[in-house]
């Protein structure tokens, strides 16, 4: 009879807990209850293919099941330590402290005026990317409505992604600005398709619901250096940025420009992914580029209606 084993240390890292920091630094204690779940998370679905696996009849299907469960529940457990690791980075830029941000609806203005992100009912960007797929084409369009969040009346913008004609992501985002010019981002509801057919809702937040919290998505005044969070649903929704720079040059299809804002965006949920986004005054988002690969997102397009 095949009978699978986990390896010593494997066991070891499902029944360890994870490391308590200083009890004064929430963040990296943030860090290390997400560390535990995660490693749960991993341990629960290992177990539940197994369960699948012992349904099999036929005993070399029954094997190569169980291969395929040990081995899933090794790569998970490494992802596991990986986004721990990248939390713990993240808190020695963002501090020790909670992030919970005060909200107050009487803080908060109607529209979005942020010359780096002027987000005006009627406007839509179109960006483009080569891809192995095919040419993905997003279209990204502020609509009239808004959606109240937490007292707060935020734009509703439209996102669509497609290849080569197929939509693969249709997103809805709620954005709002404050009294400074602070563009906060209040959640997004996005829906994934794969081959025409729904795929999920994954990165889909509301904030105040289920302890998620809005983030700031673009400063008033952006310093070099600053870090900061986008968004905050643990496990789900943890985007951040850094300011790189405030006069970066850039040309894309649809111009040549000059005094942009470049930032480093990334999440600690997808360690080593990083991506630099040029912003233009008066235009908004004109690049997004991967430092690594480079890939460009680039702007081809605006219209007002």
């Amino acid at each position: 009879m095949y009978v699978p084993i986990l390896t010593c240390s494997t066991l070891a890292i499902l029944s360890a807990a994870a490391p308590m920091p200083e009890k004064s630094n929430i963040c990296k204690k943030t860090a290390s209850h997400a560390l535990t779940a995660c490693k749960k998370e991993a341990s629960a679905t290992y177990w539940l293919e197994r369960a699948k696996c012992v349904n099999l009849i036929d005993a070399d299907e029954r094997e190569a099941c169980v291969d395929d469960a040990v081995e899933a529940l090794h790569e998970a457990l490494d992802e596991c330590k990986e986004q721990y690791s990248a939390r713990l980075e993240l808190c020695k830029s963002l501090g020790g402290g909670a992030y919970d941000p005060p909200i107050d609806p009487t803080l908060f203005v109607l529209g979005i005026a942020n010359p780096l992100m002027p987000l005006v009912p009627g406007t839509t960007w179109v960006y483009e990317k080569t891809t192995d797929e095919g040419l993905e084409t997003i279209t990204y369009t502020v609509t009239s409505a808004t959606k109240t969040i937490l007292g707060v009346e935020c734009a509703v913008v439209h996102d669509v992604v497609d290849v080569d004609g197929v939509v693969t992501e249709d997103t809805f985002d709620w954005f709002a600005e404050d009294i400074d010019g602070n563009v906060w981002y209040f959640g997004e509801f996005s829906v994934e398709y794969e081959n025409g057919e729904l795929a999920g809702l994954a990165g889909s937040w509301t904030a105040g619901i289920d302890g998620a919290k809005p983030g700031i998505v673009m400063f008033a005044a952006p310093i070099v250096g600053e870090v900061y969070r986008q968004e905050f649903l643990l496990g789900e929704a943890e985007d951040v940025a850094g300011v790189l720079s405030l006069s970066a040059s850039v040309t894309v299809p649809w111009g040549d420009f000059v005094g942009c804002l470049q930032t480093e965006d990334y999440s600690p949920l997808e360690p080593g992914h990083v991506e630099h986004k040029f912003y233009a005054p008066g235009v908004g988002l004109v690049l997004e580029l991967n430092p690594e690969s480079g890939d460009r997102t680039e702007l081809v397009s605006i219209t007002t209606n």
